[in-house]
């Protein structure tokens, strides 16, 4: 893999890498811009099937986290860290310590958070080695999960994606196609079904399906099912390129949103999904709750102002969706050019 190229082509940045045999850690932080801010953004702890995934993931994240911040209107630039999982029996604190030393080396370049993979108690553990990280236990002074700020503000994403697709102003008797029920993915489920929308739901963990299905009444399917349901809206809300070649022309809903980063696997594929009529709710834009919560633990935390900024991400999908049917351009090209605009604003 030609990484330099591959920085390139995603406008960065830098790149840092520590491979550590002891504790088993192999972490790529990559920090594409800091125009804006230090950049934060979570760490990613999976396996991958080689190094150039977990390469081109940690770039194409650490871009999302950009534009993020930039179109939530956070002072913040973008970053993520990703830790290849190992595959061996491995000493997680040890690891995660490891990780927080090489963060601490940065000197609050990069800042760290949750992300697939990891947890709180991880944002502890690398707490002991640096003070740039968020999204630690309330018990360390953080403000916990962040993961139902996240759901939240992709509820309001959703809402606002069915005002502007359906005409409608209440999500009651919504049907919502929800695939991945982690964290996130769970704590959507519970704010749409407290709203009164209709879910058919997914994952690979038996447990989770059952608990989303016990608790709210959702209908179940095969992963590999969800994408031919025939809803309102298919909520995306696991790993990443869940649009693609095979997908796209299997969707039966008039609306794509959700929690998942990178839910288009080529920009191509928001082009594909308007050319179907199906409005897109750009990733990045619809779910920084997340961003917005472990941003503000940075200087104070004030869980009220953090939850009016989240209730925000409406008036951004709304934004959005309508400048994209007035200039008849896809919805991923137009939040682009509007965290573009608030980037190159910054260079001024």
């Amino acid at each position: 893999m030609d990484l330099f190229a591959k920085m390139a082509g995603h406008g960065f940045g830098e790149v840092h890498v520590r491979r550590d045999e002891a504790s088993g850690l192999a972490a790529i932080i990559a920090i594409h811009d800091t125009r804006l801010g230090p950049a934060l953004g979570g760490c990613r702890f999976i396996h991958y099937d080689d190094e150039g995934a977990a390469f081109t993931d940690a770039l194409r994240l650490a871009r999302g986290m950009t534009y993020k911040a930039a179109i939530t209107g956070l002072a913040l630039g973008g970053g993520k860290s990703v830790l290849i999982k190992p595959r061996t029996p491995f000493d997680r604190g040890a690891l995660f310590s490891d990780f927080g030393r090489l963060i601490d080396h940065l000197g609050g370049r990069y800042i760290t958070a949750e992300d697939s993979g990891t947890a709180t108690a991880d944002m502890d553990t690398v707490r002991t080695q640096t003070r740039w990280v968020t999204g630690v236990s309330k018990e360390k002074g953080g403000s916990g999960d962040p993961s139902p700020f996240t759901a939240l503000g992709v509820r309001r994403g959703i809402e606002a994606a069915v005002k502007h697709k359906l005409n409608r102003d209440s999500l009651d008797g919504v049907r919502v196609a929800v695939q991945g029920l982690g964290h996130v993915g769970y704590y959507l489920c519970k704010e749409l079904n407290a709203l009164g929308a209709k879910l058919t739901v997914c994952d690979i963990d038996a447990a989770r399906v059952e608990r989303v299905r016990a608790e709210f009444s959702a209908t179940v399917v095969d992963s590999t099912a969800i994408y031919d349901v025939d809803a309102d809206v298919f909520a995306p809300c696991a790993l990443g390129a869940g649009i693609n070649d095979d997908t796209v022309g299997r969707l039966k809903v008039k609306i794509v949103a959700g929690a998942a980063n990178n839910v288009l696997a080529e920009a191509r594929h928001g082009d594909a999904l308007k050319a179907r009529a199906i409005a897109y709710a750009p990733d990045y834009a619809i779910n920084a709750g997340g961003l917005v919560n472990v941003a503000h633990e940075i200087k104070s935390y004030d869980e009220t102002v953090v939850r009016a900024q989240i209730h925000k991400i409406y008036d951004t999908i709304l934004e959005v969706l309508d400048r994209a049917q007035k200039a008849d351009i896809s919805s991923h090209i137009v939040a682009d050019r509007m965290a573009e605009e608030r980037l190159a604003q910054s260079a001024r």
